[in-house]
């Protein structure tokens, strides 16, 4: 007698390995975003380890305190630098749905920064 047949029915399994391409894209996205942010990233560091600065905003900075002024411009630099992270995020781990909502959310921090730009310094 073949020891096959006393074995009975075998399952075979097989291993599902994620697919290890969409981290690199993320790093990527994130590597791509990093570029396109680091010039204004380096102007809010900038403008926020520096109070004399203030000066160069004639009109509604000239007038805010250095506290403030500071403090926004943290806050910029903060957003900005988090921004390539969730970028990076948002493509690796999200799919569908959930990446166009990630794009929606990064889109709106965007327009956020923007009027904040405008609102304060122009």
């Amino acid at each position: 007698m073949s020891t096959k047949s006393r074995q009975g029915p075998h399952r075979e399994e097989v291993e599902h390995i994620p697919h290890a391409g969409s981290g690199w894209w993320g790093v990527f996205a994130g590597v791509i975003t990093l570029t396109i942010v680091s010039v204004p990233l380096s102007a809010a560091f900038a403008f926020a380890t520096n109070p004399n600065t203030q000066q160069l905003f004639a009109g509604r900075l000239a007038d805010d305190t250095q506290l403030g002024y500071s403090l926004f411009w943290w806050a910029v630099t903060i957003l900005l630098l988090a921004l390539p992270f969730l970028v990076g995020f948002g493509i690796a781990s999200l799919r569908g749905k959930g990446l166009g909502i990630a794009a929606g959310i990064i889109a709106l921090f965007v327009v956020v920064i923007v009027v904040l730009g405008r609102l304060y310094v122009f």
